[in-house]
């Protein structure tokens, strides 16, 4: 049963980026406003899976939070697959300190992406309806939520980025890209 959980783990955690993203947990947040969850897991798998399989879990992440979330009208995934696509293209880096707060920069800039690509779908819907100044509450909580991710990216993501290259070591995980 270990080597079953060691094997998938990548993928059972996977399975949680919904879980947390629905617990909303108040403890991690700043002015009401969460992390980008995503990303922190979109990283570590892009940067060791490469740009396709990037892109394949960023649609399937925005396939599953569009699904779990209750406005139809505007989808994540368009943020999602430029990230994963990016992140991809990524390399790990062998300082560990330079590691870290490289994390924290790219989960900043991935998080301003899919933050500003979902505010453009609200303000392109909504913009003939209302004045343009009651959208400056949006950018204030898009910067909170880059402020975040970039926060907690440096400690989630190389613990991650280390669980998932010891269950690559010991298992072939899901890769649709030939290498």
């Amino acid at each position: 049963m270990k080597k079953f959980f060691k094997k998938k783990l990548s993928i059972i955690l996977f399975i949680f980026i919904p879980i947390i993203f629905l617990w909303h947990p108040n403890w991690l947040g700043f002015l009401g406003i969460q992390p980008y969850w995503p990303l922190f897991w979109l990283l570590p798998w892009s940067m060791i899976n490469g740009s396709i399989n990037g892109l394949i879990f960023g649609l399937f992440l925005g396939l599953i939070l569009d699904s779990v979330t209750l406005d139809s009208d505007f989808t994540q995934i368009p943020g999602l697959i430029l990230c994963g696509v990016w992140f991809g293209r990524i390399k790990i880096h062998g300082d560990t300190l330079v590691g870290h707060f490289r994390y924290g920069l790219i989960c900043c800039f991935g998080s301003f992406i899919c933050g500003t690509l979902y505010f453009l779908q609200i303000l392109y819907k909504n913009f003939s309806d209302v004045a343009f100044l009651m959208f400056i509450p949006s950018v204030q909580n898009i910067l909170a939520e880059v402020f975040l991710t970039g926060f907690f990216a440096p400690l989630i993501c190389s613990h991650l980025l280390r669980v998932f290259q010891s269950s690559r070591e010991k298992s072939v995980m899901i890769n649709f890209a030939k290498k």
